[in-house]
C-alpha cells in the first residue's frame, strides 16, 4: 500500500464523491416520500434507517477501491459537501453527518488494520457504521424517546440497509471497477 496519492487517484476519489453526493441529494427526496408514506402508521422514523445505506455509500466504496486510511473519510465528507451545495434539505448539518459517517466507516477498516478489503471488511464497516450512526441518532434524532421494540426494529433495519448499500453494493462496484482495470 503506497502512502502517496497519484493525480489519477485524487481525480477518481473526487468523481466518486461527486457522484455519491448527487445520490445523497436524490435520497433526500426519496426520504421525504418514504417518511410521508410511513407516517400514518407511526413508522416515519424508519425512513431514515431504511435509506441510511445510500447515504453512507461513499465511504466504504472509497475504502474498497483505494485501500488506504483516509479515503473513506474524504469521500464521505466530499459527498456530503456536494449534497449540501446542491441544496440538500439538512443544510450544513450534512457536513457534520458526513464527518460522523466517514469516521464510522474508517473505524470499521481500522478494526481490520486496513488489511481486509474483502467480505470481512464489509461486515466490519457495516457494524461500525451501524453502531456509530445509531448512537448519533440516539442523541440528535431523539431515538432515546422510542420504546425498546421500536429501537430494535430501527437498529436491525439500519444494519440491513448499510449492509446492502454501504457494504455489498459498494464491494460489488469496487470489484467491477477492478475487473474493468479502471483502478490499478
Amino acid at each position: 500500500m503506497k502512502n502517496t496519492w497519484s493525480l489519477r487517484n485524487i481525480i477518481l476519489l473526487t468523481l466518486i464523491s461527486i457522484i455519491c453526493g448527487i445520490i445523497f441529494f436524490a435520497t433526500g427526496f426519496l426520504y421525504n416520500a418514504v417518511s410521508l408514506a410511513l407516517t400514518p402508521y407511526g413508522l416515519a422514523p424508519l425512513a431514515n434507517d431504511l435509506l441510511l445505506g445510500l447515504w453512507v455509500m461513499a465511504a466504504p466504496l472509497a475504502g474498497f477501491i483505494f485501500k488506504r486510511p483516509g479515503a473513506p473519510f474524504l469521500a464521505e465528507v466530499i459527498g456530503a459537501i456536494v449534497e449540501m451545495f446542491l441544496g440538500g434539505q439538512w443544510g450544513v448539518e450534512t457536513i457534520i453527518v458526513g464527518i460522523e459517517q466517514g469516521i464510522a466507516t474508517e473505524l470499521g477498516f481500522a478494526a481490520t488494520k486496513y488489511k481486509h478489503f474483502d467480505w470481512l471488511g464489509v461486515f466490519a464497516t457495516t457494524i461500525s457504521t451501524t453502531v456509530i450512526t445509531f448512537i448519533y441518532d440516539w442523541f440528535k434524532s431523539g431515538y432515546n424517546a422510542y420504546a425498546i421494540h421500536m429501537l430494535i426494529i430501527l437498529f436491525i433495519v439500519r444494519f440491513i440497509s448499510i449492509f446492502i448499500f454501504g457494504g455489498v453494493l459498494s464491494k460489488l462496484i469496487a470489484n467491477m471497477l477492478e475487473k474493468s482495470h479502471v483502478i490499478k
